[in-house]
């Protein structure tokens, strides 16, 4: 466990270590890099899998300025500057998936492939986005009260042991890393029409009972990126899939890993 100074932040971030192909993985909205331990508990030694909090989360030292999803795609960059890796598969879940594309977009020529969990290239519609403006408004004005947490950990987790980890978390959250970290969320551009500027092979892994990004959204993501083949889906997974059914995606995942860095 380690900091880099990257892009006026410090980043925290694990490194499994060792010699196999990098995996570098980034977790999604409200959660942190320990959402990947049982992927990286699988697939270390023979993969070097790196974790990382990303800007408000964590144990990441953000700067507390706004910034989007390109500016966190920039920090994944700026990670593997900092640990000298030149190329690898990158990957991640629902928010950690946005700043991948975004990697893939930014510096093609630097990902190998693309692990993506429970996310989208589009943003939501304006209907849900209302509702989830007004769960941050709720958590500004009033912070993390019970109603509110259990909505959201149903909605990300849907488990009741792994829920309540994550809520215990969220209480130490500021209201500054909360606006800014939804603001990005909830103001993120549609990248739909770029996906086929993305070359590289991907897994596109999601959760069926994922209320938060739909199965549809999933195939969407399919049909638009040429390295993908068909959509692996985790039976009752809510949007963490890779947490709360880690038995279901580990096998899958690490089948690819090996094919696309053999």
């Amino acid at each position: 466990m380690a900091f880099a100074k990257v892009n006026s932040q410090e980043i925290f971030y694990t490194d499994s270590g060792g010699n196999g192909p990098v995996v570098i993985l980034a977790h999604g909205f409200l959660m942190d890099q320990t959402m990947f331990d049982p992927q990286v508990a699988v697939l270390s030694p023979e993969f070097r899998v790196i974790t990382w909090d990303e800007r408000g989360f964590g144990q990441t030292k953000w700067d507390g300025k706004e910034f989007n999803y390109w500016d966190s795609a920039r920090d994944c960059l700026g990670l593997m500057d900092h640990l000298g890796i030149q190329k690898c598969v990158i990957g991640g879940m629902s928010q950690g998936g946005f700043l991948t594309l975004r990697v893939a977009l930014t510096a093609p020529e630097r990902v190998a492939a693309l692990v993506l969990i429970d996310t989208a290239a589009d943003n939501d519609s304006e209907e849900t986005l209302a509702g989830y403006r007004m769960m941050v408004d709720t958590w500004v004005q009033n912070g993390p009260v019970p109603d509110l947490t259990a909505i959201i950990a149903g909605i990300i987790i849907a488990e009741p042991i792994e829920s309540a980890k994550r809520v215990a978390k969220w209480q130490d959250y500021t209201t500054e890393a909360i606006k800014a970290t939804a603001n990005c969320l909830l103001n993120r551009d549609d990248i739909t029409s770029r996906l086929g500027e993305i070359k590289c092979p991907a897994i596109i892994i999601h959760g069926t009972a994922d209320t938060a990004i739909s199965m549809e959204r999933a195939e969407a993501l399919r049909a638009g990126l040429v390295g993908a083949g068909k959509v692996v889906t985790i039976e009752g997974a809510a949007h963490a899939s890779n947490l709360t059914h880690s038995q279901l995606v580990n096998p899958p995942l690490l089948e690819f890993l090996r094919r696309v860095t053999k």
